[in-house]
């Protein structure tokens, strides 16, 4: 029987470079989707999965996503004395307990898979969950708590995935599957960025994971991949290659890419268009949006 997946990595080292001048003193991380920022919705889809250990995996500059995480007394009492509950149940929201939470400092870019593997010791031997805050996906039930349950029944390990463009497959693991019908895809082979008319599929895997703690030894080789880097696509592949149980896992919901500009800007429409109390005065924003345009045109 496979244990319970009570461990998440966050990988957050990156440097933020496609949102500069911003995020030269902000975290990516720390970007506000509507009135949150990015890591929070992670957060928040990790705890609705049952983690309970949440470790991250920063560099240098990711200072503000720690403090983000503590506890603030001033900040609190100032709430408290307005008579704000509202706002002090919010901020009571990102706290984390003490042991919740760790860092890990991953001090050279060398790949998603090297960042993954910063926390080896942290993981031991146990499954555990890879969460990509830039990938923020609404659904009804939160993706990752999807996946553990599909866990529950597959073992191994699971990836989430996606249909993509296949002139897009060039951008993404693409994954090879035994059927393409229903949610649970058994993998029989995962390619990095394959190149143009080189795809296997178009099921493309995003950034949430369920992984066998195999998955490390793998990444103990430190081999290079596409880019130069030590890709985690890679170490899954060769997991498949040993005879280990891989699955592609089709969610339920709605992914943004908010690692690029227009993916952050749909996600702050569509999660504003969700907000019952500002869905209204934004649906007017853009309906006069719209007929501006529609005139000048």
């Amino acid at each position: 029987m496979e244990k319970k997946v009570t461990k998440a990595i966050f990988p957050v080292a990156g440097l933020g470079t496609r949102f500069l001048p911003a995020t030269k003193s902000v975290p990516k991380e720390i970007m506000t989707l509507v009135d949150r920022p990015l890591i929070q919705y992670a957060i928040d889809e990790a705890r609705a999965a049952g983690i309970e250990e949440f470790i991250f995996v920063t560099a240098r500059g990711k200072s503000a996503l720690e403090d983000y995480f503590d506890h603030s007394p001033e900040l609190e009492r100032k709430l408290k004395d307005g008579g704000k509950d509202e706002l002090l149940a919010e901020l009571h929201h990102t706290y984390m307990d003490s042991g919740q939470i760790a860092y890990i400092r991953q001090h050279q870019a060398l790949g998603l898979g090297h960042a993954v593997w910063c926390a080896r010791r942290l993981v031991g031997d146990e499954p555990f969950a890879v969460i990509l805050p830039d990938d923020v996906i609404a659904a009804d039930t939160p993706c990752l708590q999807q996946m553990v349950e599909a866990f529950a029944e597959t073992g191994g390990s699971v990836v989430a995935a996606m249909e993509v463009a296949p002139e897009k497959t060039s951008s993404y693991g693409i994954l090879d599957v035994e059927d393409t019908a229903g949610s649970t895809l058994r993998v029989r082979g995962m390619v990095e960025k394959p190149k143009a008319g080189t795809a296997p599929s178009n099921l493309a895997v995003i950034g949430r994971y369920i992984l066998s703690p195999r998955v490390m030894t793998q990444l103990n080789e430190k081999k290079e991949g596409a880019g130069g880097e030590i890709q985690l696509t890679d170490a899954i592949a060769r997991e498949i290659d040993d005879g280990q149980k891989v699955h592609g896992f089709r969610f339920n919901g709605q992914r943004f890419d908010c690692g690029s500009k227009a993916g952050f800007l749909q996600a702050t429409v569509a999660f504003g268009m969700a907000r019952p109390d500002l869905r209204d005065e934004l649906m007017d924003f853009m309906s006069d949006v719209i007929s501006i345009q529609a005139a000048a045109e």
